[in-house]
């Protein structure tokens, strides 16, 4: 096969199969050639296991400025509040869009109007939901609309290795040509070539030992754009959701914010209720407050979980709105409408990610970042529940937008070299792989969890660096693997992490240090900037850095 056969030319490039990048993917695919890659089948990501819902302002006594306001507090002095207007005010558009694919939310039986429901941070009812499995109705909704369109080409199993940018090559101005990406199954690697390529490959949380995502979220992403010269920006910033299943065999499954908005209680091993000591809204409040007082809790009783009680509730009622939960607790054998439900806390989201302006473009022309990838300053230093799959949708359409009005030719004048396998072999030694992902989640959640410390976060540091060295080696002297591949990417993530980390010297939002349990309010708060040409630590305003 000549060199020219083996790469495959495309008007966009979409690496990511969430939300975002199906959404993307339909805005364009009318009037545009597009290849969909994702990692393993279509609708394994993020999005297919999100259980709570969209938020957007539809109910007669809520408002955009409510909406707006509740982002702001959540965010702890970090959102960009043109981002939040920009993103609230888009909203409504955004979940007709979603009407007009095909997929249906939980209505009020008297009515038929949206039944609303409302989680942490929210001052109302805001949440359009499709019962507890609106990620998945969301997912595979509109992976069928994908399918069926003749201008996307899918291509699952396939894991992208990095970017190729023509700075990388040798050219003056630096822009995306396109991508390296190993097809699994195949065991080959490819050149994709094209003029716009989007990143909408979901968070970093597999970084720790524990969380609620699925095995892709391993910040591809986020480190591909690093490579490549693009800045990140509050790393720092890790969700954790505080209530997932505690249970050996469930994988860290999802118990929904929106039980605790329906009346959820959170209890302690005797049955007391501990969330009003920590907070006045109580169960309601922010996802990093709930998680603190859990673990809190946790440490100060020596216990291995905490229970979450809506057993109070109509038996009925529970079945008819957790019908997914129900049925899922049910085989670990809990049965929520008799009994509360053991419940831990696990990383959940990533606030930060790859900086892009309100079009999703990053620092590098043709290259844009969507999802949870980006750092687009809509959550600031705590995502507010359900502003994710928003910012997801909104931001699709945005940078669907801005790649319609902004013309970039192919640059086939630039020879794009074919991945070069002839000085690599195959691995003798895969225990290396699985040691160090292993070692690498193990002092990310010791180390680098939901409270800090400075000697924690140098622990850390060392040990990133270590690993670090060692995963370089490996890379440069075996062919690569999807394991390879991920390990590389997660041990980048953690050291941006935790350099972050280090640079704050305050608690804020969902980085909490018992160094500096205040926040610092000598100055504005400011946003952690990282650079990748010096690996410098910045910090600074969105409006002074954006891309």
């Amino acid at each position: 096969m000549t060199a020219k056969a083996k790469q495959i030319e495309t008007d966009v490039l979409v690496i990511g199969s969430g939300a975002a990048g199906l959404s993307l993917a339909l805005h364009l695919a009318d009037d545009y050639r597009i290849s969909l890659i994702s990692k393993g089948i279509l609708r394994e990501s993020s999005t297919l296991y999100a259980q709570g819902g969209v938020a957007a302002v539809l109910a007669d006594d809520d408002s955009v400025e409510s909406h707006i306001n509740d982002t702001l507090n959540a965010g702890a002095g970090l959102c960009d509040p043109e981002v939040v207007r920009f993103t609230v005010e888009h909203a409504a558009e955004n979940i007709r869009w979603l009407l007009d694919q095909g997929i249906r939310f939980t209505t009020e039986d008297e009515t038929n109007h949206f039944h609303l429901t409302r989680e942490g941070g929210h001052s109302h009812r805001r949440i359009l939901h499709a019962t507890d499995a609106t990620g998945r109705v969301i997912e595979t909704s509109l992976e069928e609309r994908v399918r069926a369109h003749p201008n996307i080409t899918i291509y699952e199993n396939h894991i992208a290795i990095d970017l190729i940018t023509s700075g990388k090559l040798g050219f003056p101005e630096n822009r995306c040509l396109g991508a390296y990406i190993l097809d699994r199954q195949m065991d080959t690697v490819r050149v994709f070539r094209a003029p716009r390529v989007v990143l909408a490959t979901g968070g970093a949380s597999k970084v720790y030992l524990y969380t609620s995502n699925p095995d892709t979220s391993t910040g591809d992403g986020i480190a591909m754009a690093w490579r490549a010269g693009c800045r990140v920006a509050n790393m720092e910033f890790n969700q954790f959701h505080p209530t997932c299943l505690y249970h050996p065999h469930a994988k860290s499954f999802l118990i929904t914010e929106a039980v605790r908005g329906e009346g959820g209680i959170l209890r302690l091993p005797d049955g007391s209720r501990f969330m009003p000591q920590f907070d006045e809204r109580a169960e309601l409040a922010p996802r990093d407050i709930v998680a603190r007082a859990i673990d809190h809790e946790m440490k100060r009783l020596g216990v291995e979980c905490v229970y979450l009680d809506i057993s109070h509730k109509p038996a009925a009622f529970i079945k008819e709105h957790f019908p997914t939960i129900y049925r899922r607790c049910l085989d670990f054998g809990y049965d929520m409408t008799k009994e509360p439900l053991p419940v831990v806390p696990a990383a959940h989201y990533t606030c930060g990610g790859v900086m892009t302006d309100l079009h999703g473009a990053t620092d590098i022309a043709g290259l844009y970042a969507i999802g949870e990838t980006a750092f687009t300053g809509l959550h600031g230093a705590n995502r507010m529940a359900s502003n994710s799959l928003l910012e997801c949708l909104v931001f699709a359409q945005s940078a669907s937008q801005h790649i319609r009005q902004t013309h970039l030719s192919q640059m086939k004048h630039i020879d794009i070299p074919e991945w070069d396998t002839s000085r690599v072999t195959d691995s003798d030694e895969e225990v290396v792989v699985s040691h160090n992902w292993e070692e690498l989640r193990h002092f990310m959640w010791d180390y680098v969890g939901i409270v800090r410390t400075n000697k924690r976060l140098q622990r850390a540091a060392r040990r990133a660096q270590l690993l670090l060295g060692e995963i370089d080696e490996y890379y440069g002297n075996f062919r690569v693997t999807n394991d390879l591949l991920e390990l590389r990417n997660l041990t980048l993530v953690a050291d941006l992490i935790i350099r972050s980390a280090i640079s704050r010297k305050e608690s804020r939002g969902l980085h909490y240090t018992l160094d500096y349990p205040e926040p610092d309010t000598s100055h504005p708060p400011k946003n952690t900037i990282l650079q990748p040409e010096s690996y410098s630590v910045e910090t600074g305003s969105l409006s002074a850095n954006r891309a």
